[in-house]
């Protein structure tokens, strides 16, 4: 991993099934530090698919990563999880949208402004996160599934510029955007 990302926020972003997950699992274990993996999922029993998805993560992960549970409170997760000179691999924000898509317009910019501010207070740690690109398809035909599909693209926006590396994971590989790519003012 590069030097100037020793102690950054790095984004890893992709479709499904792209691999963003191994990429990031990678990135945190070549970071050589102590790895708090922070899973935004919610189990559900009722789901087999679903449940087999958080069960393929698990056994992917070294027994000796540490695992917090913050399917809604990511920001206090980040705050918190771990001390020092930690990695702190979140996995993934398209969940932890899903998870808060009830939310009015104000809380949500208010959840996105508190996440930004927890990511900028962690500067011994690096943090890997995990995001799904949505939207290279169809118009969501449902209101639920635009409110999601904008959510979730706004905040990988937002992202983005304040990370020191932001990967794009497809077709197997993984691409340095920062590097590769021209940034966009807003």
């Amino acid at each position: 991993m590069a030097k100037e990302n020793e102690r950054a926020t790095i984004l890893v972003t992709g479709p499904a099934r792209s691999g963003k997950s191994e990429w990031a699992e990678r990135l945190a274990h070549e970071s050589g530090r102590s790895v708090v993996y922070i899973a935004t999922a919610r189990e559900d029993p009722e789901d087999a698919d679903w449940m087999a998805r958080i069960a393929a993560h698990r056994q992917r992960r070294p027994a000796h990563w540490s695992t917090r549970c913050a399917p809604t409170e990511l920001e206090t997760a980040i705050a918190t999880a771990g001390t020092g000179d930690v990695c702190l691999l979140v996995d993934s924000l398209g969940t932890w949208v899903a998870n808060l898509i009830e939310l009015s317009d104000a809380d949500w910019r208010a959840r996105c402004a508190h996440l930004l501010d927890a990511l900028e207070d962690r500067p011994a740690a690096q943090v890997i996160l995990v995001a799904e690109e949505t939207g290279w398809g169809v118009i969501p035909a449902y209101p639920i599934g635009r409110l999601f599909r904008d959510r979730l693209g706004g905040l990988v926006r937002r992202l983005g510029p304040r990370c020191a590396a932001t990967y794009l994971v497809a077709g197997g590989h993984a691409l340095d955007l920062r590097r590769l790519g021209v940034p966009i003012d807003r």
